[in-house]
C-alpha cells in the first residue's frame, strides 16, 4: 500500500513539471496554433486550448486501463496523473478564470500567489515574452515581474 501512494503522489508531483515543460516548450511553440486561443479575449463557452485536456487524459486513461489489467502499479501512476488534471481544472478552470460560477474567493498566500503568477502569465497575448508556466507553483511574484 505504501508503494501505492508513492506511486500516486509522485505521479500527482511529477505532472507539474510535465505540465510547465509542456506548457512552456509546446503550448508557447509548434501547439501554440490551439493554446492562442487562451491567450485572446473571447466569449466562446469553448476554445481550441481546451483540446489539451483530451490530449492530456489519454496517458491516464491507458495507465488506468492497464492497472485494471494486469499491471497494478500502472492503475496508480494513471490516477496520480487523473489528480493532477482535477486539481488543474478546479484551479485553472475555475478558480482563476471563472469558467463555472463559484462562490470561492482564495484568501491564502499560496492561492493568491499562483493566481496573481497564472495573470501576470497572461498578460502576453503572444506565444513569446510569457512567464511563469507552472501551474500548481509558482515563482515569487517579484521575480516574474522582473522577467
Amino acid at each position: 500500500m505504501l508503494i501505492n501512494l508513492v506511486l500516486f503522489l509522485g505521479s500527482v508531483a511529477a505532472m507539474e513539471g510535465v505540465a510547465y515543460l509542456s506548457h512552456r516548450y509546446l503550448m508557447h511553440g509548434p501547439m501554440w496554433f490551439l493554446h492562442e486561443s487562451h491567450h485572446v479575449p473571447h466569449k466562446n463557452r469553448f476554445e481550441k486550448n481546451d483540446l489539451f485536456g483530451v490530449f492530456f487524459s489519454l496517458p491516464s486513461i491507458a495507465l488506468i486501463y492497464l492497472g485494471t489489467h494486469g499491471h497494478p502499479r500502472a492503475l496508480w501512476v494513471g490516477l496520480g496523473m487523473a489528480a493532477y488534471g482535477l486539481l488543474y481544472v478546479m484551479f485553472h478552470d475555475v478558480v482563476v478564470h471563472r469558467r463555472l460560477r463559484l462562490s470561492y474567493r482564495p484568501g491564502g498566500t499560496y492561492m493568491r500567489r499562483i493566481i496573481q503568477a497564472h495573470l501576470i502569465h497572461h498578460k502576453t497575448l503572444t506565444k513569446g515574452g510569457a512567464v511563469s508556466f507552472g501551474f500548481l507553483y509558482a515563482p515569487p511574484l517579484a521575480r516574474l515581474r522582473r522577467e
